[in-house]
Formats: structure tokens, sequence, C-alpha cells
């Protein structure tokens, strides 16, 4: 908010030092990488990362797996495709910790632009089976949940980079013919282009449904 103490320069350690003094937890957004951690060294109540930068959003990865058992009634054994950006989009970067502690497939779908972290696969690939590079067309009859995000646009640091990627994707009716009829659409929103409107009506799209298990 304009009226907040940190846009007249108060550094983030004081805010959290003076909002512990009313608060019994802290949740943070903030636009900079670490900033949770930063601030949680500052705190003296707990912090919890309600999204920060391009790095995580683990509390959107805590109602995603929610989601996921809600409407599968499982985790473990089944297939999880994340399709978009999962270079700069934190909710991927958390789901996809998030879904190592269990017993799950992992495709990821990409532009070459916008493949995941390296320190992230790192992390995940000794936990579980990941599929790098797979083409959507031939995994979609064997996904159970299929995670969809945006480009996110405001985070390219070249314009140009970005629509070298834009609108690479879109589900449609056609794309999820041949899916498995249990299977379901996630999506972290807000939705750009990557989801046409025709889907929403489809059994498959549980990305409002998401919204309202937060």
């Amino acid at each position: 908010p304009e009226a907040a103490s940190i846009t007249k320069g108060e550094t983030l350690a004081d805010t959290m030092r003076v909002v512990e003094s009313y608060s019994d937890v802290i949740v943070l957004r903030h636009p900079l990488e670490g900033a949770a951690r930063f601030a949680a060294e500052y705190a003296g109540i707990p912090v919890m990362n309600a999204g920060s930068g391009a790095e995580e959003h683990p509390t959107q990865a805590l109602l995603d797996l929610y989601t996921i058992r809600k409407e599968r009634g499982r985790i473990d054994g089944l297939n999880v495709a994340l399709l978009g950006d999962l270079r700069y989009g934190r909710t991927v970067h958390s789901l996809a910790y998030g879904l190592s502690n269990y017993d799950v497939r992992l495709y990821l779908m990409s532009p070459d632009l916008l493949r995941m972290r390296r320190e992230i696969l790192d992390e995940i690939k000794g936990k579980i089976e990941v599929v790098n590079d797979t083409d959507l067309e031939e995994a979609i009859p064997e996904l159970d949940v299929l995670y969809v995000t945006r480009i996110q646009k405001e985070r390219f640091p070249d314009l140009g980079e970005y629509e070298k990627v834009r609108g690479s994707y879109m589900i449609t009716i056609d794309t999820l013919k041949r899916a498995k009829e249990d299977s379901i659409v996630l999506h972290p929103l807000p939705r750009i282009d990557e989801i046409a409107p025709e889907v929403d009506m489809t059994p498959h799209a549980k990305y409002f449904g998401q919204v309202w298990n937060g």
C-alpha cells in the first residue's frame, strides 16, 4: 500500500520488527527473491512465504496439493504435468518441491526459454521420476493432473524474449479429447490465453474450485 512505511524508505527488517509487535504470524508477499527468508531472520514470530519474486510460492503449493488430493483422492501414484512458464513461475517451483515428497511421475513441459531451474531439478530428481521436454499431445492420455501456468511477462528482462514464447501453448477442448475422464486441469490464476474459456465448462476444469479451496 502507498501509505505503508516501507514506501517511505523503511527497511524490510524494520517493518518486520514493527509488524511483529501486533501480530501472531506474518504472511509476506514480496517482489524480491529471498525476501521471506530475510524477513524471518528479523521477525520474532513465524513468517509465511506467500510469494517471493520469481522464486517460490509455498502457500499456493499447499493449496495445490490439497486440491489434487481432494479431487483425485490421493497424490501418490499420480502422473502430474507442469505446463508453461517453469522458469519464472514461482508456483510451479514450490509445487515441484512439494510433489517430490510423494510417489508421483512429474512431467515438465515448457518452451525452451522457460525450462525449470537447474537447482530445482537437481533437488527433486533424486526423489521422484521426472520426465523432461514431453510433448503434451503424446502425454495427455497418461496424465492425472495438468497444471497450467501463464507466461510471466512482467518478469522478462527483455520483452523481445517474451515475444518469442508468447502464445506458445493453449489448452482447448480438442486438447482434452484424449485425456482421462477423471483427469483435472489446474491453474494458479490469473489466466491470460493458455486455457480456452470453453474448457471451463468441462469436468476437467478445477481451477476455480482451486481458488475456493484457498
